[in-house]
This record gives C-alpha cells, structure tokens and sequence, in this order.
C-alpha cells in the first residue's frame, strides 16, 4: 500500500486567488484519473470576491500521482482524489505539500489570506455584515469541498479535506478525520483518525480514543486497524492491529510498551504489531498492560447506522 500510483490526474475548477497572486484554494467541479479529456477547459470563471479576492477558472493535469505535487493547485486536486474515492491513502505521493499550502483563513465567504484578514473585516463591517472566521488552516474542511455518497459527518469542521472516508462510514460529533488518512469499509469513528493512518471495515474508533499518526513528531510507521476491530472510549495506539483485535477502554498500547503475555513471558508491543485475534487491556488490580487470544465477536456495529445511504 505504500507504492504510489503511476496514473496521470486532471481536474478543472474554480480557485480563490489574493491579490498578490497567491492561490489559495481550488475546487474543482471535474476530474479523474487518466489523461485529460481533449476538450476539457477551465470554468469560464473571472469575478471578484466581497473578501478581496478573485475567482478564477482553472484546470490542472498531473503526468503521474508517483511524481511530487508542483504547486497548489496541484496540491488541491491531490487531496480531492483522495476524498473523491479516486485513490485510498499512501497511493497519491503528498511529499512536501505543507510548503505548497497557504495557511488561510477559512471564512463563511471563502479563503482569505490570514494578513488579509482585518481589511475583510472592515469591508464587510461598512455594509453592516460581519465576517466569520472558522478556522487558521492550511487545510480546509473537506466537506466545502467534496460530499462523499453513502456517509455521515456529525460536524463537518473535523474531517479535514484529503480524509478518505468509505461508503457505511459515520464520523460522530467528536470523531476526527485527517488528511490522507480515513476508513476502507463500515467505521464508526468517535475518537482521533491521524494522518496516514487506515480503518478496516466493521471497525469501531471509540469515543475520546486516538491513534498515532506520522505528523509532529510521530514515527514514519504507518498505523493501520484491521477489520471488526474495536479500540475502546479514550484508548490509543501505537501499533498496528490486525483482523478482530479490541484495545479496551482506557488502555493505551505504544510500540515501546510492555505487555505481558499469557506465559508470563513480557516483550514490546512493538513485536506484536498488526497481528490478529489479540485483546489488549490493563489488570485493574496489578496496573499491568497484559495481551491475550481472543476469538468471537465484540458486538460488533449497529448495521442500520451504517448502511449506505
């Protein structure tokens, strides 16, 4: 899964363009993998925005995905791919796209270059408006963007543009989706989704819970969960797991953790790292992290919350 793919790419859409010329954004109303269609244009889009920017028709072609992002609006189509259903996460190549982002701020009128910002203000002041800031960002909410068939998004401010989320998928009130990262089949996410990290089908992402991700820091492991896997109400991970492996709540499991196996016998979790049927929990009495076979099922997801709609 961490081969990119060779396909070419285009789009044509609208970009938010500063003064300076800066792009801030682009979305784009077509695209697709492949050589572009030869009659494919840019949107004849050419007005000025109420927040001192321009709108501007625009289309962008890609010789391969396996190639670096050139520039911004590059960038932007990249991650409408992958929210698009185009591409699943670690097969698009994203190197070096923080340096290609503007940091904006996301308004209720669109990107606005966060220096900007108090002269929008002003404008929308004189006609007696106001101007809501949302976010600083350099990505926005992918739901601006692109609304994926078949999903539900509590509150659409969490699940960042780029997130891959599969048809059957909820994504509740404190659930969060990060770019490149998202879910291959049913989910229920109410915890912390980081960047590069995939959910297997009829997992559960419990309340307050979080896995590690590659940003600030993180290690260059990419972090997957397996199918029907449940990681319990403010628990994390560290590792990979495997198929039908539960993390019980309030258990967190870091690849340098300590977990005493069935024999007594203690080893890293790093050593056990995608492996199948294993249930993680902390002994309430000896404060121990301790790891076991399991077999059967959780519980398994409600169906009827995740059917596609």
């Amino acid at each position: 899964m961490s081969d990119f793919l060779i396909d070419a790419a285009w789009g044509a859409g609208v970009a938010t363009v500063a003064a300076d010329g800066t792009v801030l954004d682009v979305w784009f109303s077509e695209l697709g993998l492949g050589e572009a269609p030869a009659d494919l244009a840019a949107p004849d889009v050419d007005a000025p925005n109420p927040t001192g920017t321009v709108s501007r028709g625009v289309k962008v072609t890609v010789g391969s995905l396996a190639e670096e992002p050139a520039d911004t609006a590059d960038v932007y189509l990249r991650l409408h791919l992958l929210s698009h259903r185009f591409a699943i996460p670690h097969t698009v190549n994203l190197s070096g796209i923080f340096g290609l982002l503007p940091n904006n701020a996301w308004t209720d009128h669109g990107p606005v270059p966060a220096a900007d910002v108090n002269a929008a203000r002003l404008e929308f002041r004189r006609s007696g408006q106001a101007l809501q800031v949302k976010s600083l960002d350099k990505f926005p909410p992918m739901a601006d963007y692109v609304t994926p068939s078949g999903v539900r998004i509590a509150d659409a401010s969490r699940v960042r543009l780029g997130a891959h989320l599969a048809e059957g998928t909820t994504v509740m009130h404190e659930g969060f989706v990060n770019f490149n990262a998202g879910t291959l089949g049913n989910s229920m996410v109410e915890g912390r989704i980081s960047a590069g990290v995939l959910v297997g089908d009829g997992s559960d992402i419990g309340g307050g819970s979080s896995i590690m991700g590659t940003l600030s820091g993180g290690g260059k492991e990419v972090i997957s969960i397996g199918e029907r896997c449940l990681l319990g109400a403010n628990a994390g991970i560290g590792i990979s797991l495997g198929d039908n492996c539960v993390v019980a709540a309030g258990c967190y499991v870091t690849a340098g953790s300590k977990v005493t196996l069935p024999d007594g016998d203690v080893v890293k979790a790093a050593t056990l790292s995608g492996k199948k049927n294993l249930q993680f929990w902390t002994n309430t009495q000896t404060g121990v992290l301790e790891v076991r076979p399991r077999e059967g099922t959780w519980g398994e997801l409600n169906q009827a919350l995740h059917a596609a709609q």
